[in-house]
């Protein structure tokens, strides 16, 4: 068996991780990675989460260690995701947290200390291929935050929770008597706090301006406080008292021009999506051109088809509602994730 270190959030899933492997005879040690340096309530970087953390690899007798990587975490998720909104695009900071932190940093920090593997709680599978899969639980899986994970990651890494469901996960934790048995998932941005949410954050780091709201054909209807906080297929808070004489979308934003364009529902609806930052989870590279794939565009959205194209560009099977860019796309066949990539038009 292996040496492997466990990253432990101090949620459920990874304390089981963590207890799975134990049981199946791996050399075990736990490590909590400190990411954001400032005050949390939400997600997984509190100081509650740390201690649970602690506490449960007390209860499972292995070691455990606490990584700073802020300065990192700074560097690669919050300066970017403040950037993003600074020119009017939808990040997703728990991708690129992923991608920078806990698939590079803590995976080169576990090699350096000797470790033959990481392991995670997430709800994914590697199968015995070595291909990046779905959780057996659908509701829970989470392989579209994990698509831009590369051969090499993927070859170092245990999924232990990714054969079980949710319950059976907590059923596991209850069994074994951990801290975290019932403790609740985190969802939400571990460096947004829930009072003043995105609008305080932001504004304590970049400008906020007012923007315009005009529908399509330039007439205006109405203002935001703030363009930066602005996203495509966003409906609520437009101000604009119901100038269009229906619901109103997010079809645009212009940041320079603190310009906000809104049209009906099926305005939004687009044949091609435009990708970059592409990885691919398989060691053969891209899938070639002409290639038929799932597309799947936020964390638990339903797949839709396409055809890949080499430049980036997938051209969709029928008309689907644009997503913002600066999301991630994932694309699959089947339940097997070949790559991934960042929205940047249509």
């Amino acid at each position: 068996m292996s040496r492997v270190l466990v990253a432990m959030s101090g949620g459920v899933d990874s304390s089981v991780a963590a207890a799975l492997l134990q049981e199946q005879g791996h050399d075990v040690v736990g490590a909590t990675m400190k990411l954001w340096g400032g005050t949390s309530d939400s997600g997984c970087c509190s100081v509650a989460d740390v201690e649970d953390a602690r506490r449960v690899a007390q209860q499972l007798g292995i070691v455990h260690h606490v990584f700073n990587f802020t300065d990192d975490f700074d560097r690669h998720v919050v300066g970017p995701y403040v950037d993003a909104h600074a020119r009017g695009r939808t990040p997703n900071p728990c991708v690129e947290c992923n991608r920078h932190l806990k698939f590079d940093r803590f995976l080169d920090r576990a090699l350096q200390l000797g470790f033959d593997a990481i392991a995670t709680g997430h709800h994914a599978r590697v199968d015995a291929a070595g291909h990046l899969c779905r959780g057996a639980d659908r509701a829970k899986d989470q392989s579209y935050v994990l698509s831009m994970l590369a051969p090499a990651q993927l070859n170092r890494l245990h999924l232990p929770v990714g054969e079980l469901t949710k319950d059976e996960v907590r059923a596991v934790a209850a069994r074994a008597g951990l801290r975290t048995a019932a403790k609740p998932d985190s969802q939400d941005v571990c460096f947004i706090l829930s009072e003043g949410g995105r609008s305080a954050f932001l504004g304590d780091r970049i400008p906020l301006r007012a923007g315009t709201v005009v529908d399509r054909a330039g007439n205006r209807l109405g203002t935001v406080p703030a363009v930066e906080l602005v996203t495509v297929g966003q409906r609520r808070g437009l101000g604009t008292s119901g100038g269009l004489g229906r619901k109103a979308f997010v079809v645009d934003v212009d940041v320079e021009r603190a310009t906000v364009v809104v049209g009906p529902e099926d305005a939004l609806a687009v044949d091609t999506i435009a990708v970059e930052q592409q990885t691919w989870a398989s060691a053969d590279g891209a899938v070639a051109a002409g290639t038929h794939v799932d597309v799947q565009a936020s964390a638990h959205g339903t797949p839709f088809g396409a055809v890949y194209e080499s430049d980036g560009v997938l051209r969709l099977d029928r008309p689907q509602r644009r997503p913002a860019p600066g999301q991630t796309v994932a694309l699959y066949d089947g339940d097997r994730v070949l790559g991934g990539g960042v929205v940047t038009g249509v």
